[in-house]
């Protein structure tokens, strides 16, 4: 299917990203229209996540405003009050249980890119809310901003032989106005290769300053820890039970771009929403063709997402 951008080709969602330059972290938050469907699907072993317990499929709501992506490690789910502050102040969420106070559920999940100097932290809370006040549908900024402002890969030599991550997304058109998106932060403890023909694109650097791949260090222990966070999303209706599955196929397209991937010092997860709160009306010629198809095209735009996320220029594209 054809390629048509970035995450933002997806109607019903907005992406803003909020960065603090001095300390090289920040917050990328995507706003959905409406409590969306939602599901979660970890991976790596040392994931920091914030409330994803209540996403599994015997969820009794399983639906989200907002799902943000930060640095800071478990510092950066502080993210989660400011965007949830700009949520309940801009009319988000539901009353529920008699309370008058509105529900605004939303998760999200953070990076590790904390300083070695022991200097002072962003306020994650604070950034939280700039990047939610960012969010717009126009040009998406990509590379090293937002969550991805202080990421890294190729920590296999170490942090200090490691290269620029980042933010990457893409897309692909499911026919009609339908599309899925992916946004990936690139943070990982593994190298990136192209697969479409074996290049090593970002890694970590030898001695002379060549990547080193990490094919090559086979019997190494890895060091350093990594993520890579990824929000593959939908306009076209679908149950809870196909996001999982489209999840768990965009996985497989990070794994491609990304060696190695979901390792126990990685902490890659991957959320999947539709926008669309209509009733899924699927026609398919066996039990989850829709989710295989969706999924496929999902873990393509995943390994172009990954690719622009660590080219040298960072780009933006609409």
């Amino acid at each position: 299917m054809e390629r048509t951008g970035t995450l933002l080709a997806v109607r019903g969602l907005q992406v803003g990203h909020a960065t603090d330059p001095l300390r090289r972290s920040g917050v990328t938050v995507i706003v959905f229209d409406d409590g969306v469907p939602t599901v979660v699907d970890a991976r790596g072993g040392t994931t920091t996540a914030f409330d994803t317990s209540s996403l599994g499929l015997d969820a009794t709501f399983g639906r989200r405003h907002a799902v943000f992506f930060a640095g800071g490690s478990l510092y950066g789910l502080d993210a989660a009050r400011g965007v949830r502050e700009w949520l309940v102040a801009s009319g988000a969420g539901r009353r529920a249980f008699g309370t008058p106070h509105p529900i605004v559920p939303l998760s999200g999940a953070a990076i590790f890119d904390l300083p070695h100097d022991g200097g002072p932290l962003p306020d994650y809370a604070l950034l939280g809310r700039e990047a939610a006040e960012a969010v717009g549908r126009g040009r998406l900024a990509l590379g090293r901003v937002g969550a991805g402002a202080g990421a890294t890969v190729g920590k296999y030599l170490g942090r200090s032989a490691a290269m620029a991550g980042g933010v990457g997304s893409s897309s692909r058109s499911l026919g009609g106005r339908h599309h899925v998106g992916v946004l990936v932060v690139v943070n990982a403890a593994g190298a990136v290769r192209d697969p479409a023909n074996g290049r090593w694109i970002a890694g970590a650097r030898g001695p002379r300053g060549r990547l080193v791949p990490p094919t090559s260090l086979a019997r190494r222990r890895l060091q350093g820890g990594g993520t890579t966070v990824a929000l593959v999303a939908t306009d076209l209706p679908l149950p809870r039970p196909a996001l999982a599955r489209i999840a768990s196929i965009a996985h497989a397209g990070l794994a491609r771009a990304i060696v190695p991937y979901a390792t126990s010092v990685d902490g890659d997860c991957v959320f999947a929403v539709t926008t669309s709160n209509a009733e899924p009306r699927l026609r398919e010629a066996w039990p989850g063709a829709t989710a295989d198809f969706v999924g496929r095209l999902a873990a393509d735009a995943a390994v172009d997402a990954v690719l622009s996320a660590v080219r040298p220029i960072p780009r933006s594209s609409g």
